[in-house]
């Protein structure tokens, strides 16, 4: 008899292969068999009209900070993730020595947007070696495996101490070599990979940039190359290639990245968005990719599956009218009384007349007035709307100003509205690029960033929109078949970074599954809550539709409630496919 009997349901394998009716036997961690009539489980679960696939596998998130003080490692486990992979873009919490414990907070709130109180509270700092933070995580319980990789910000501070803070430092040989054995050490130990930042847009608290960001060719390829000494690892980073106008920069930074795929030869990601200033860029690193891998590469682009954007509104990091000088008059009032000054007439008049009369530019001027890229999130949410669904659409229509709508419906009910502004992947107002992205056999899904930018994207739901919207409701342009969706957030993530044990619904395999009704599967609009340390807040995103889902044979969510079930843990390297007899 096994352990548990999901019955009759649609088995998509995450293999790509068709869909088929199928059981799935599991006994313990493993699946054991897959096919008809298997015999019957201590356990049944009732999959007839579902769809059986395995969990999600998520390689980039930030919750290097968050899983030391949360097993539950929401919202990724309550949309159907499994297992997750942290220390993306270069920014982590190891190694680290005590005295640059606050200035590593500094840095991820600034970069990542996660509250840095929540953070001075919450990590409980009983390491320093990366290997030691292993370690910590390591005897802690979970909900969904977690695998982490060593951060190059980190590295460069441990190492070269405030000069590694600045990114007009360079590092000599002693401390790039210093580095590569500390990367070693913690390729050793269990990490996954190196990753580094090169963007302008990550910076600390305070406004300076991450030390990282010039780093020279020689200290990149020097740490990358403990991953030869180590035997195993990827790398992964971030770079202005893609949103940059500058051609000579984006030709340096493509000369940077085709040596890491060159030279290393080790799997290699980076990220890939479209912004408005150049829109066709991401094809150019996509064709750069593809004439890398010809000869011999191992590289992907990194994309999401929708729009990357920020959300805006009374308790948010960023709302429109906060730019206003009356806004100092309530903008440190609690909650309540806020609202209550909002409402007054005379404030209200005030503040929407030195809004009409500020021109900011640049990401600034959107927040602001970016009427036509401003959308009220429909319940379910959705996340391909059309012109007229706009803050400036609305308007238009009901004959009122634009930034009078903004205002009532920001400052409406208990001032818990939320607008959703995509700043990346829809200079077109549309997914038709998107579509061509996340259809290239060069790319990766990737870019969720679960776990930070905590007060201004929700997008660890990335992989429910994923099969909701691509699959089923896309209604602009064409769909995408759900195998080849379920493959690229299972069996094609989770190989990239060397799991070979998940990510594919056959016998061996780990029993890592969702159940899901693809009727119903669905998300909810983002929500404000408070539940970080020190009374912190972050946006969390409910989804509907996934009936069960198990990890390492274990029920842990029914209908996305966590059943408290924690059978989840550190992942350590890579992992072998099982062995068929």
């Amino acid at each position: 008899m096994h352990d548990i009997v999901i019955r009759s349901g649609t088995v998509v394998d995450g293999t790509g292969a068709p869909r088929r009716r199928a059981d799935v036997a599991i006994n313990g961690e493993r699946i054991t068999e897959v096919g008809l009539d298997i015999a019957k489980g201590r356990r049944e679960v009732d999959a007839e009209g579902l769809a059986v696939t395995p969990g999600w596998v998520d390689i980039h998130t930030h919750y290097d900070g968050q899983v030391t003080w949360d097993s539950v490692v929401a919202p990724s486990s309550t949309n159907g993730v499994t297992s997750i992979v942290m220390g993306n873009c270069g920014v982590g919490f190891a190694p680290a020595r005590p005295d640059k414990h606050e200035w590593l907070i500094s840095l991820l709130e600034g970069v990542e947007d996660i509250p840095g109180t929540a953070l001075a509270e919450g990590l409980p700092w009983n390491w320093e070696t990366f290997p030691e933070y292993l370690d910590a995580l390591a005897a802690l319980p979970f909900t969904i495996d977690i695998g982490a990789q060593v951060p190059h910000a980190a590295l460069r501070t441990y190492v070269m101490g405030d000069r590694g803070g600045d990114h007009t430092a360079v590092a000599n040989e002693n401390e790039i070599a210093t580095m590569a054995l500390l990367c070693e050490q913690g390729l050793r130990a269990g990490a996954l990979g190196f990753t580094t930042s090169r963007t302008y847009v990550h910076r600390t608290r305070t406004g300076e940039s991450i030390g990282t960001l010039t780093a020279a060719t020689q200290e990149v390829l020097g740490i990358a190359a403990a991953l030869d000494r180590a035997g195993h690892g990827v790398i992964q980073l971030i770079s202005d290639a893609y949103q940059s106008n500058d051609d000579e920069l984006v030709a340096r930074e493509l000369e940077l990245l085709e040596a890491l795929a060159l030279h290393i030869r080790h799997p290699l990601s980076f990220t890939v968005q479209q912004n408005d200033e150049t829109p066709n860029r991401f094809r150019d690193l996509m064709t750069a990719v593809s004439d890398w891998n010809a000869r011999g590469a191992q590289a992907k682009t990194q994309v999401g599956v929708r729009p990357i954007g920020v959300l805006i509104g009374l308790q948010a990091s960023v709302q429109p009218f906060a730019f206003c000088p009356s806004w100092g008059e309530v903008g440190l009032l609690p909650n309540s009384e806020k609202l209550q000054r909002l409402r007054d007439p005379n404030m209200r008049s005030r503040l929407l007349t030195e809004h009409g009369a500020l021109r900011p530019t640049g990401f600034v001027s959107i927040i602001h007035s970016g009427y036509d890229r401003m959308f009220p999130l429909a319940d379910p949410a959705g996340y391909e709307p059309t012109p007229e669904e706009s803050v400036a659409g609305r308007a238009k229509t009901t004959g009122v100003a634009a930034n009078e709508l903004l205002y009532d419906t920001l400052f409406a009910g208990h001032g818990d509205a939320l607008l959703y502004i995509p700043l990346f992947n829809y200079a077109n107002g549309n997914l038709d690029d998107v579509h061509e992205m996340i259809t290239s056999p060069v790319a990766l899904f990737g870019l969720s960033d679960a776990g930070a930018h905590c007060n201004t994207i929700c997008d660890g739901s990335h992989p429910t929109t994923a099969i909701a919207h691509w699959t089923r409701d896309r209604v602009r342009g064409p769909r995408i078949p759900l195998e080849y969706i379920v493959h690229s957030q299972t069996q094609r993530t989770a190989s990239h970074v060397g799991w070979h044990d998940r990510g594919v619904l056959a016998p061996g395999y780990l029993a890592d599954i969702n159940v899901i009704n693809l009727e119903t599967i669905n998300l909810s609009p983002p929500r404000l809550v408070a539940d970080l340390p020190a009374g912190g807040t972050r946006l969390l995103q409910d989804a509907t539709g996934y009936e069960t889902t198990l990890k390492r044979g274990a029920v842990t969510f029914q209908q996305s409630h966590h059943t408290g079930a924690l059978p989840a843990k550190l992942v350590r390297g890579p992992q072998a496919a099982p062995q068929h007899p």
